[in-house]
């Protein structure tokens, strides 16, 4: 199989941790005889600099023609950077919400799992991180408060600031449609997430979920409020297979779980259309403080293109191959800074490109 791949390895750690998932990829495609058409692309601050936007019409294209895009990190430091002394439409972050719309991204999916080699670094007690937990969050992209409309004028000598969240009945069933999908290829459980209790929004979440579910009898669906979900994926993280939630909630949710990890280098995302396309990232931000020092931990992006292989491709074996890479190369004690522990040999703790080779060294064919 040949795979047409756009690359946006974006801004601060964003070229580290990409060229070291690209690495990864071909020594996959090698071993396992395909082969990779790729196209660097500029998005972000890189995008900036090069044509004073976040996003040109070009990229939009180029990622269009493309079968998936592999992108590493969007942004740089917003006290310091030029970037951010332009309008928000004009910022970094603007490319990447300007990109999803293009592409028509409306599902995110962010797995977190606890690989036993990391259990020291989880920072839930000793015996929660013992059980430890896999669960896939699916987070809808398109609408909420992060795209309505949004506002702020002066009433009386008072700033007012209004920032409207809004969701069609179909946006809730098409994200609903796509986790139930995923459900029934785990364990057979979706926890939605709302706050039914106050907002008119998530009581049509709540109501167009339960139609969705009459599709899915094998399926288990439970409803839990956002505030008792984000108490719960600390205290009982195992308890969840597939979490659904809105944007906002899914972004913050998302976060938190990639921190019971271990790191947020160890979570990787897709965002999908409804077609296989999608566009595959690693969860955390572009970290300027430590760009350009071989320290990030490129594992998150390496498992996002281990996903792009299942997800967009349909290359089941050389998905595993990767996540078996990773799994072996935890399991010999090698780690990034952000992973280590007291008890990890000093001699083990790597670099980004010499935790990317030893991954690659332990990809394998069939």
């Amino acid at each position: 199989m040949n795979m047409n791949i756009a690359c946006i390895a974006g801004d601060g750690i964003g070229p580290e941790i990409t060229r070291e998932a690209l690495k990864v990829l071909g020594q996959t495609a090698a071993v396992c005889g395909h082969t990779i058409q790729r196209e660097d692309l500029l998005m972000g601050g890189a995008s900036i600099d090069a044509y004073g936007v976040p996003l040109t019409q070009e990229t939009v294209e180029r990622c269009q023609a493309a079968d998936a895009v592999l992108m590493g990190s969007i942004g740089g430091d917003a006290k310091t950077s030029p970037w951010y002394r332009l309008s928000p439409d004009k910022r970094p972050e603007a490319g990447l919400l300007g990109l999803r719309k293009a592409l028509r991204l409306f599902a995110n999916l962010r797995p977190a799992f606890l690989y036993p080699e990391l259990a020291e670094a989880c920072p839930l007690r000793e015996e929660t991180a013992k059980k430890g937990f896999d669960l896939m969050l699916v987070r809808e992209l398109t609408g909420g408060l992060y795209f309505g409309d949004r506002k702020t004028q002066e009433v009386d000598g008072v700033r007012i600031a209004t920032d409207t969240l809004v969701y069609s009945e179909e946006e809730i069933r098409r994200v609903a449609r796509r986790a139930f999908d995923i459900a029934m290829t785990r364990r057979k459980k979706v926890t939605s997430v709302d706050k039914a209790n106050v907002l008119d929004s998530s009581r049509l979440w709540r109501t167009v979920t339960e139609e969705v579910a009459k599709d899915y009898p094998d399926i288990t669906l439970e409803h839990m409020l956002v505030d008792n979900c984000a108490m719960q994926i600390v205290l009982d993280p195992a308890q969840f297979d597939v979490i659904l939630t809105e944007n906002m909630f899914g972004d913050i949710l998302s976060d938190e779980a990639s921190m019971i990890t271990g790191s947020i280098g160890m979570l990787p995302s897709a965002s999908l259309n409804e077609s296989k396309f999608g566009l595959y990232e690693p969860s955390g931000g572009s970290a300027p403080d430590i760009a350009g020092k071989d320290v990030a931990n490129p594992l998150a992006t390496i498992l996002s293109a281990a996903l792009m292989l299942r997800t967009t491709f349909g290359l089941e074996k050389e998905a595993d191959a990767v996540e078996r890479a990773v799994r072996e190369t935890l399991a010999e004690g090698y780690r990034t800074r952000d992973i280590a522990s007291a008890t990890t040999d000093k001699e083990k703790i790597l670099g980004c490109a010499a935790m990317g080779d030893k991954v690659a060294e332990h990809v394998k064919g069939e």
